[in-house]
């Protein structure tokens, strides 16, 4: 084996060096950023219940995020459903046990993947939408104009979207609910053979309020972050098309991750304290 000379040494700690002041740099814009998203959904919070609300502008919005999901929705739990009942029931013959099928449908939808394929789809089509639209009018420098028209960037722009995407993302998670299970539904009679009226019976046995509130009140959550976080990353686009389309990709990948982690919190949150 070879010594290790001074230049080697010298090398490896610049190395060590350099990773370290670049794992700082990533760390400070982390706490940045989660600072400044943090303030613009308490400014948000603040205008939603002290200021005038611009209903035709929240209803415009609505629209855009509620009814204009339906069908991607639709096609994403239908398809969940049926995925999941067929798996869980290939798995529950092994102990003769596939009219357990509904329980596990129903209890899985409702708690888990509703809202978190709900969130997820939204959050791929309207945040990018969202962060893409303010990002635009960021670098053509309406929002300036806005501010220099004495008009309050938040209340003009940010809370419509903020209190659109929470309302719509609880009622698409409801409905993604009733579809994820009719999709189940469809497995479980027509492919493992339980009766129409067991299947129902099971199921609406099976789900109690507090299966369906932890649900909602995750997608309330997932609501909040995809609006503040594609509002803050269009507030934050700069240097024309390549950094709207930057700010765009940075919208879909904080919000993807952030409900990832939230959806973790709850689930542990709720387990231990129900």
């Amino acid at each position: 084996m070879t010594a290790k000379t001074p230049f080697s040494r010298l090398k490896r700690i610049t190395d060590i060096q350099r990773w370290l002041e670049k794992l700082g740099r990533e760390t400070i814009l982390f706490l940045e950023s989660a600072g400044e998203i943090s303030i613009l959904f308490w400014d948000t919070t603040v205008a939603s219940f002290t200021t005038r609300l611009r209903w035709k502008a929240t209803v415009e919005q609505a629209y855009k995020i509620g009814v204009a999901s339906l069908p991607l929705v639709m096609l994403t739990s239908l398809f969940t459903g049926i995925v999941l009942a067929l798996q869980s029931s290939y798995q529950l013959r092994l102990f003769s046990a596939e009219q357990f099928t509904s329980d596990l449908v129903a209890l899985s939808i409702t708690r888990e993947l509703g809202p978190v394929l709900t969130a997820m789809m939204v959050a791929g089509r309207v945040g990018a939408s969202m962060a893409a639209e303010l990002g635009t009018m960021k670098v053509t420098e309406q929002i300036d104009a806005l501010r220099s028209l004495g008009s309050d960037p938040v209340r003009y722009l940010v809370v419509p979207r903020f209190l659109a995407c929470i309302s719509m993302l609880v009622l698409l998670t409801i409905y993604s609910d009733l579809i994820g299970i009719f999709g189940g539904y469809i497995v479980g009679v027509l492919k493992v053979g339980i009766s129409s009226y067991k299947y129902l019976n099971r199921t609406f046995d099976i789900l109690i309020l507090k299966d369906i509130y932890t649900g909602l009140i995750k997608a309330f959550v997932f609501g909040v972050i995809i609006s503040v976080v594609s509002c803050y990353y269009g507030f934050k686009a700069r240097g024309g098309a390549e950094g709207v389309g930057h700010s765009t990709t940075m919208a879909v990948v904080v919000s993807f991750i952030s409900i990832i982690v939230f959806d973790t919190f709850f689930t542990a949150f709720f387990y231990l304290i129900f």
